[in-house]
């Protein structure tokens, strides 16, 4: 029996990758139906480093998803407006309404992250912030909001690969800011944030899971699975995702290996 070629070996991953997309993302739907017939409210949260995958994970939760219950919240850079307000306040009026899903690309924790590296807030602005995002969490939670947060890792390599890719591809070039071109310089910087973000904001009404996003596909599987397993739908079926993957924050994640340094 001859060997299969790369191509066609590559073929196949690609045909099971679609085949097992297509699966959770008929359970997606099922999952909304729930949502819509109980007035669910269901807030997800995207954070990770740069090229990590949050935006390719999003498009593929959302694709068969109905656009008038499923919103998409992706902010730009604050105005003069935002700045001169309460510092959650940009965010409360996209959270969800009764037989809502929400997805928030980014959210409040750049502060903990994109403007702490770069310095866009103060000390006491970043003071203020861990001070208060876990009592605002709860309230949220407490509202009946069910709010879940994933962060996604990658290693230095891969983020270099993926931002190079981003730069050559003429249809990936909207994805470039000048925070990506300094991404790698300020890798150090981005991951003693996470690791302080992390432990100072996992609380059990609103742990963080965390996904080992090197290799893309699979990580994107895992987090849907993930998610889905987590709705507590019970229109939804699904296997236990891969914990080597996606797995629930704990303190001894941050020098245990399975994040990136």
């Amino acid at each position: 029996m001859s060997r299969p070629t790369d191509s066609s070996a590559k073929k196949q991953k690609q045909a099971a990758y679609e085949a097992e997309l297509r699966e959770l993302q008929i359970q997606l739907v099922n999952l909304q139906r729930h949502v819509i017939a109980t007035d669910h409210r269901m807030l997800v949260i995207l954070e990770g480093r740069d090229a990590a995958g949050k935006d390719g994970t999003i498009k593929r939760i959302v694709e068969h998803l109905s656009p008038r219950e499923t919103r998409v919240v992706a902010l730009g850079k604050p105005s003069d407006r935002d700045r001169s307000t309460w510092y959650f306040q940009r965010w409360v009026q996209y959270l969800p309404a009764a037989d809502e899903i929400v997805l928030f690309n980014r959210s409040w924790y750049n502060r903990a992250g994109v403007e702490r590296v770069m310095g866009f807030c103060s000390e006491d602005q970043l003071a203020e912030f861990f001070a208060s995002v876990v009592t605002f969490e709860r309230m949220l939670v407490d509202s009946g909001i069910q709010l879940v947060k994933y962060y996604l890792d990658i290693s230095r390599e891969e983020q270099a690969e993926r931002l190079a890719e981003r730069a050559e591809d003429p249809l990936k070039r909207w994805k470039i800011s000048p925070i990506d071109a300094v991404a790698l310089e300020h890798f150090d910087d981005y991951t003693e944030a996470r690791d302080e973000m992390l432990r100072r904001t996992h609380h059990p009404d609103v742990p963080w899971t965390i996904v080992r996003a090197d290799k893309k596909k699979k990580a994107r599987l895992a987090l849907i699975r993930d998610l889905l397993a987590r709705s507590g739908a019970p229109e939804v079926d699904v296997d236990e995702p891969d914990r080597e993957i996606v797995f629930r924050f704990e303190p001894t994640v941050l020098i245990d290996g399975r994040l990136a340094r």
